[in-house]
């Protein structure tokens, strides 16, 4: 065997080899105590600015009536600039204190409820019949930062 065979063996037996690093939670990395609930939506062609309408008065209004009730830290709603492009164009998010804040609680319900009254929830219900027709929500997700050390 000559020596470029041998270098070329070499080569590819060490990138053959396993990763033997791996970082550790809590010792390279932590997790945020907030967490995020994060909803990925498909809105059919030409109707991204008629969904917007409707969640301005339905999802964006109720989380700012729970923002007002500290039920929430915050709430986006993001749009992608390629919205033909990809399983998802419109990304709704809501920041959560910690994991704790999206077990059921019935005195929050009750605030809410309070809060934003029989009037905005039938809007609310009218609203929402229309979306089947102009979205599909592609994805649920429930994230926590990462912050190196």
């Amino acid at each position: 065997m000559n020596i470029r065979t041998s270098l070329t063996l070499l080569i590819a037996l060490g990138l053959a080899q396993p990763a033997f690093a791996q970082l550790k939670p809590y010792v390279d990395y932590d997790y945020a105590s907030s967490v995020s609930s994060v909803s990925t939506v498909k809105v059919h062609a030409n109707m991204i600015d008629y969904y917007l309408e409707g969640i301005r008065g339905t999802w964006v209004a109720s989380n700012e009536e729970m923002k007002k009730l500290g039920q929430i830290e915050d709430y986006a709603v993001y749009v992608s600039d390629l919205p033909l492009s990809g399983d998802f164009n419109v990304v709704l998010v809501v920041k959560f204190k910690s994991g704790a804040d999206l077990e059921p609680n019935k005195g929050k319900y009750d605030a809410f409820m309070k809060a934003w009254g029989e009037a905005n929830e039938k809007k609310t219900q009218e609203t929402v019949k229309t979306y089947p027709n102009i979205r599909e929500i592609t994805g649920e997700y429930r994230l926590r930062e990462i912050t190196f050390k």
